[in-house]
Parts: structure tokens; sequence; C-alpha cells
């Protein structure tokens, strides 16, 4: 039967699998920049609008036709300056990231490509452009996967894994594992640690995301870097605590247009140092996640899916 997505509302349950992360640690946490800036819907790229999301531009609708520069810019800002301050904080600590990497936003600077390999951190295709695949026919998303693989290939590295904007597509996931180059997907939000699916008789090991714990709040109700540092520490430390008996795995996504600025960036300054104090945390790159879980936790012949 060809896969297609089904509800679960069940899970592992009440009896989650033991990851056994390295060293016995409690909570395995992942730090995601999402590098998109360049590659969002604009004039330049002949899509006729501005993208404004996750700015300040956000929500102004000050620009009722052409094009919206202030958003342009906030964009840009993100590039030119955003990722080398979040860049800095994680080199200066010797802590890895992953980078949920837009092809063409990558294309757009070299010089930041460069120091994203040189730093060793690893590549999550974030798509070629920074759109909303569920409005894709299957056609354009196959080759959107196809373009953005080739891509990030070139600038940064083969990338491991595959996360859309937002939401994937119906198709998005037999169309990744169609195309054979990825080993993990994070196109879900549903769950805490990796698990595995069956994609039309093929194993497809998914490691979720969170939009919850991400900077998106920025763009939303929150204001401040305290307000920011107390809400992810306060889910730091429930994972911690529950890690102690069942352990856990956090995603914390980031945004160079949005926590790439100084007063917010502050709040992350402030995470980084106090999750280096506890024991019993492996702060890793995703990949380094999703093949601990395939060695740990091999494809036991069917998904939960089935």
């Amino acid at each position: 039967m060809p896969y297609e997505v089904r509800r679960d509302f069940i899970g592992y349950g009440a009896s989650p699998p033991d990851p056994q992360w390295p060293g016995g640690a409690r909570l395995a946490v992942n730090f995601v920049i999402n590098y998109e800036e360049g590659s969002e819907p604009s004039f330049a790229l002949g899509d006729g609008v501005t993208e404004n999301g996750l700015t300040e531009s956000h929500g102004l609708n000050q620009v009722k036709s052409g094009r919206d520069l202030a958003a342009e810019g906030m964009f840009e800002y993100g590039s030119r300056v955003g990722f080398w301050r979040l860049h800095r904080l994680f080199q200066e600590r010797g802590l890895p990231l992953t980078i949920f990497g837009c092809g063409m936003a990558l294309e757009a600077n070299p010089e930041a490509a460069a120091a994203i390999r040189k730093a060793g951190y690893d590549i999550c295709s974030h798509g070629w452009r920074w759109v909303k695949h569920f409005e894709l026919s299957e056609a354009e998303e196959r080759e959107h996967i196809r373009r953005a693989f080739e891509s990030l290939s070139k600038t940064v590295g083969r990338p491991d894994g595959w996360y859309c904007r937002y939401g994937p597509s119906v198709n998005t996931r037999r169309l990744v594992v169609e195309h054979g180059g990825f080993l993990y997907d994070s196109d879900y939000y549903g769950e805490e640690l990796p698990f595995w699916v069956t994609v039309d008789g093929k194993a497809q090991l998914v490691v979720p995301y969170s939009l919850t714990n991400n900077d998106g709040k920025y763009a939303g109700w929150m204001g401040t870097s305290d307000q920011w540092f107390s809400y992810i520490r306060d889910a730091f430390d429930m994972l911690y605590a529950e890690g102690a008996k069942t352990p856990k795995m956090m995603s914390v996504g980031l945004h160079m247009r949005l926590i790439g600025h100084p007063a917010r960036a502050v709040g992350l300054q402030r995470l980084l140092d106090t999750m280096m104090q506890r024991k019993g945390v492996w702060i890793t790159r995703r990949v380094d996640i999703a093949k601990h879980w395939v060695a740990t936790h091999p494809y036991p012949g069917k998904g939960l899916n089935e």
C-alpha cells in the first residue's frame, strides 16, 4: 500500500524507550539555526511579494503594493549581522549546532557558508527556498528537494536531514525517501524522541522538531530576553528532571533575524551558560542524535505508522 500520512495519537505512550544517550546523559539538546535569508519570497526572485515572516515588519502591512524595503532589510540583517553573532556565541563555548539551511540562501553568502563548513556544523536541508511546500505541486516539490540537496552539497556539505518551512505537504516524506539522500527528516512536532516510520516499504527515521522551544516566540507575545530565557530554561529544567528516569531530547530553534539582535541574543547567551553548568546534558548536533538512534534503536522491521 502506498505511503500516506496518518494521524497517531498514541506514539510511545506511557513507556518511551531509553535513548541510551552517550555518557548516560539525561537530556540531549540540539540547537538549530534556521538559515533562510535570501531564499524567502521577494520581488527580486520574481514572486511579486515581499516576505515579512518573523520580522518586526510582520503585521504592519505598511506597503499595499510593491516592495517592502523595511522587511527586506530585516532579512538582510539576519545574514549580514545575526549569523555572525550566533556563530560567535557557539564558537566561544566550543558548542556544536545544526543548520537548517535553504540552498539559495547559503549560495547568497559564501563567507557564512565557509564558516559553517569550517565549524563542522551539520546540515539539515530546509529546502531550496523558504516557501510553503504544501502549496507546491508534487512535481515542483520533487524538484525543490533535488535542487536543495545539490546546492547544499556544494556550499556547506551534504545535508543529512530534511525539514520544511512550517509544515510538509502530504507528499513530502514520500518524496524525501524517494530522493534517497537523507538519513532522517524532522517534519513532525508531535513527539520528544526519534521514531521510525515505514514509507513505501523503506525505513525512515523521524527526529522531531519544536516550534515551542523556539525564538519564534519573539515574533508573537514575547518581548524581552528575560522572558525567552526563563521560558526555554523552564522547558529545559522539566526535561532534565524527567530525564533522571526517562531520558529526553530537546530541540531549540533559532532565527538569525530574530534572536540575532543583541537584546535577544543575550537570552541565548544565558541559556547556553546555564545548560553547560549541568551534568548529564549532551549538547549535540542533530545528525549525531540520528546516528545514535540508528545504532542503538535500529529499525525494528515496522514503523510506528504500522
